[in-house]
């Protein structure tokens, strides 16, 4: 039996599996097991924000000689390493780390700690935005989730974009009832097609979220670690959260670990708890991968937070000069880049049309595409990926 025929036997799927193999990943490529190489314009979606194989990151771990495993109860001196140096490097007062195992349950975590802290049950969030595929962080993502799992997901009150003036004052609104747990969003919306928010919106909402002692969660699984420009994408608009979630670029995809971090006001509500027990959150090889990748970023964040500055003129340069069949919505911010078609099914055909010459990148929905390249990624590589981009147009 080949790999596709045991892959469609005994995995599950959402949606069938690319025909795709890969067994090796390097710097800003993939290989499948043919031998070919595919420039990688995805990085797992805003996991390898510094690409594949580094070698130092992959050296740390070959020499990793610490326990298998360590029960939730114990003492760990990495645990309180990693979980100092996200207090060090997160915006506001951001200093208690609670582990978790990726986004979703990082998510999860802060829904619970926003009730627990305010004794409060509902929430606000932003329509068509993914917070992960639990019960509730489908309850605060996208309306699409309601109608297969309605009888589980509770009610949470979605705010369409655009992001500006006009969706402030709803939240305004809404919040001034009192009764809000907190609101949470991606301080830059991937899933939607990169959207940005307008400084008045984000700093309204903070300021009401305040008055009305409602918590600001800011999901940064996917825009953390210096995707869009900054370390933290809400350092845009110097949001201040009360609880922040994080994953993804966290390890860089050398491990597989999520972090919901929070004021000490707030983690004092969940001494006692039993409900943010998590058995593997932050196992000891990822939490080295993690420590090993944060401190590569630190070391070396001026040299790459300089580099994203410049290739985010490139790409939107050169995108803007593409001659696509149909016209095209170009949204970018660092190296977040959310391409929308007003042509249906115009997005799937230039993915397949990539892929089959050496180009991956994602799909959302029907008419968008998006963009998330390593940040170190070098010129060369960036207008090869663009250049196939034209070509299979």
């Amino acid at each position: 039996m080949d790999i596709r025929a045991k892959d469609k036997k005994y995995l599950g799927r959402d949606l069938p599996a690319d025909q795709l193999e890969i067994v090796k990943s390097q710097g800003n490529f993939l290989i499948d097991s043919n031998g070919k190489k595919f420039i990688d314009f995805m990085m797992g979606w805003c996991v390898g924000n510094i690409g594949w194989g580094n070698k130092e990151i992959r050296d740390r771990m070959k020499k990793f000689d610490g326990p298998d495993y360590v029960n939730p109860a114990y003492l760990y001196k990495p645990w309180a390493e990693l979980a100092e140096l996200l207090a060090k490097i997160t915006p506001g007062k951001l200093t208690k780390s609670f582990r978790a195992t990726g986004g979703t349950e990082a998510v999860e975590i802060a829904l619970q700690s926003a009730m627990s802290h305010t004794k409060r049950h509902k929430f606000i969030s932003i329509e068509g935005s993914y917070h992960g595929h639990s019960i509730g962080a489908m309850s605060v993502g996208s309306s699409d989730f309601r109608q297969q799992y309605k009888n589980l997901l509770f009610h949470c009150n979605k705010v369409k974009p655009p992001l500006d003036a006009k969706a402030a004052e709803k939240i305004e609104k809404l919040l001034a009832k009192g009764d809000i747990a907190a609101f949470i969003m991606e301080p830059i919306i991937c899933n939607l097609g990169v959207e940005i928010p307008t400084d008045e919106f984000m700093q309204r909402v903070q300021k009401a979220c305040k008055k009305h002692g409602t918590l600001l969660i800011m999901d940064e699984v996917a825009t953390g670690f210096g995707r869009t420009g900054k370390m933290f994408a809400s350092q845009y608009f110097d949001i201040k959260p009360d609880i922040m979630c994080l994953a993804k670029g966290i390890a860089g995809g050398y491990g597989g670990l999520g972090v919901a971090i929070m004021t000490e006001e707030v983690a004092k509500s969940m001494e006692y708890d039993f409900s943010f027990y998590s058995t593997f959150g932050w196992h000891p090889i990822n939490v080295e991968a993690a420590i090993a990748n944060i401190e590569y970023l630190l070391k070396n964040e001026k040299m790459i937070l300089k580099n994203v500055s410049e290739m985010e003129k490139y790409f939107l340069e050169r995108l803007q000069n593409i001659k696509f069949k149909h016209p095209a919505k170009i949204n970018i911010k660092g190296l977040a880049i959310g391409i929308e078609f007003e042509k249906e099914g115009y997005a799937s055909e230039i993915t397949s049309k990539c892929m089959k010459n050496g180009l991956l990148f994602s799909t959302l929905g029907l008419t968008m595409i998006t963009l998330f390249p390593a940040l170190n990624i070098d010129k060369k590589t960036a207008k090869e990926g663009l250049d196939l981009i034209e070509k299979c147009l």
